[in-house]
């Protein structure tokens, strides 16, 4: 249990640095910042509470505040996150793929979206130094498609057999997923069991900042807050000064000489908006890819022998072309019986489960704002024509893509109402007029104020981004 303080022992005093949220993208920024400059006096403001493994095991849930209570929207769709210390550690499955090379040049290269201020060659550094504080587990073939500059600092999981039969005939694109998921105990997690709860890892092998960065928050240069929501940001010119924040009916003022901003891509630009620091596109592109469940039914073919709850990572429908028309597909080999066994004899294990995630392109329509009473409101119009166009492709190509496998037949099975991975509206770039910060995550006109997580990322990868968020994150505490 980290070190905490009331608010009430802070109201008005003067930090180096002020930090909203605890997070991939503020815990990461922090652990970089404590590396370079540990004699600055930094506060860190945590709108939850800190819960342990064994609380969240004993209570089947992350935190104390459920997500979809802190926002309302126009449509059915849940954006799931978590609010407590840890943030999205807590609740991620511990999916680490890096984003493909081309990802950070959609516009360039085929005239959709935008390109990133950065390229994938200046983020790589940064992707080892977050994978080793995570000691992440992957594939060394993955070079070939995404360069490395150091190995991974664990061995793959191992595949199953329909994955060992795709990575085979195809090794230039077929992967054992990487993964935080330990594949060998360290000294704080043990190994995967395989179990396929990963949301609520029963034996805590998923990396969290519960097991695996909480000493940062004793460092003698934090001050920790939690039970502490931040409300407002107060300016004066191009700076922030001052925030405000709320505990148990109380609000204090709290001022500093530079903010970080990591709530969420929902939370973020809405305390922005609040403090009369909205406009332009703040709130903005609010967005997340787009997935579907199909199942392959084996003929003489058993699979779940794997040692991780998704084994296998196929790129053989990702880059080319067709994204100028339609996303990117990732195929997601699963080592669960998503859909039941098969009810027949000697072949109950002679199915695999898919799951096909499809880029997302990036609509202003889709976006958040703030209700007079000061509640964030999500305004979603719907998937893109260009990810479900992505995702139909995928599913036409399927089949000619699982040719090294005995398949009997093709079942699609059903939409997935997300991939809780909220992303976008506070997007980085070059340019004010077509984003909100710069490529060092600072904000055009507010300068001291630096944004982290997901809400600055300015197009919609198929990878899963909690990686990207992470070293993105130290990268910006570099730059800082």
């Amino acid at each position: 249990m980290p070190n905490a303080i009331d608010i009430g022992a802070i109201s008005d005093t003067h930090f180096d640095l002020v930090i909203i949220g605890s997070g991939f993208g503020a815990s990461f920024y922090l652990h970089r910042i404590l590396e370079r400059q540990g004699s600055a006096r930094i506060l860190v403001l945590e709108w939850g509470r800190h819960r342990s493994h064994e609380w969240q095991i004993s209570q089947s849930r992350h935190g104390d505040i459920a997500a979809s209570q802190t926002y309302r929207s126009n449509a059915d769709k849940p954006w799931n996150f978590t609010i407590g210390m840890g943030g999205g550690t807590n609740c991620w499955f511990a999916q680490a793929p890096r984003f493909h090379p081309s990802d950070f040049e959609l516009r360039s290269r085929y005239g959709v979206g935008a390109d990133w201020p950065i390229d994938y060659a200046e983020l790589e550094p940064y992707y080892v130094a977050a994978e080793n504080i995570m000691s992440v587990s992957g594939d060394p073939n993955m070079a070939t498609m995404f360069p490395r500059s150091a190995p991974f600092p664990q061995a793959p999981h191992r595949m199953t057999a329909p994955d060992r039969l795709m990575a085979n005939a195809q090794p230039a694109q077929h992967f054992a997923m990487p993964t935080a998921r330990a594949r060998i105990a360290t000294e704080g997690r043990p190994a995967c069991c395989a179990s396929f709860r990963c949301t609520l890892c029963p034996v805590d092998a998923k990396f969290t900042l519960n097991n695996g960065m909480i000493g940062i928050y004793d460092d003698p240069a934090v001050t920790l807050a939690l039970n502490a929501r931040v409300t407002h940001l107060e300016t004066n010119g191009s700076a922030v000064q001052v925030a405000i924040v709320e505990s148990g009916g109380r609000k204090i003022r709290v001022r500093g000489d530079r903010f970080v901003l990591g709530a969420n891509a929902i939370h973020s630009p809405a305390i922005l908006t609040r403090s009369g620091m909205g406009g332009g596109l703040t709130g903005r592109g609010l967005h997340e890819s787009y997935g579907c469940h199909v199942e392959v039914l084996l003929d003489g073919l058993d699979n779940f022998d794997g040692s991780t709850i998704t084994t296998g990572l196929n790129l053989g429908l990702y880059d080319g072309p067709h994204r100028s028309q339609a996303g990117a597909a990732l195929v997601y080999f699963e080592n669960r019986w998503t859909h039941g066994l098969r009810a027949l004899p000697r072949r109950m294990r002679q199915t695999l489960p898919l799951m096909i995630v499809t880029e997302e392109l990036v609509e202003d329509r889709n976006h958040v704002t703030v209700s007079d009473d000061g509640t964030p409101v999500v305004h979603y119009a719907g998937a893109s024509d260009y990810a479900v166009r992505g995702q139909k492709r995928a599913i036409d190509k399927l089949g000619e893509l699982l040719a090294p496998l005995p398949v009997e037949d093709i079942i699609f099975r059903s939409q997935r109402p997300t991939e809780s991975h909220l992303q976008g509206t506070l997007r980085m770039g070059r340019d004010a007029a077509t984003s909100v910060v710069d490529a060092a995550q600072i904000h055009h006109r507010w300068r001291n104020l630096t944004v982290v997580g997901t809400s600055v990322f300015p197009t919609c990868s198929s990878m899963n981004p909690s990686l990207t968020a992470a070293a993105l994150s130290l990268r910006a505490a570099d730059m800082a």
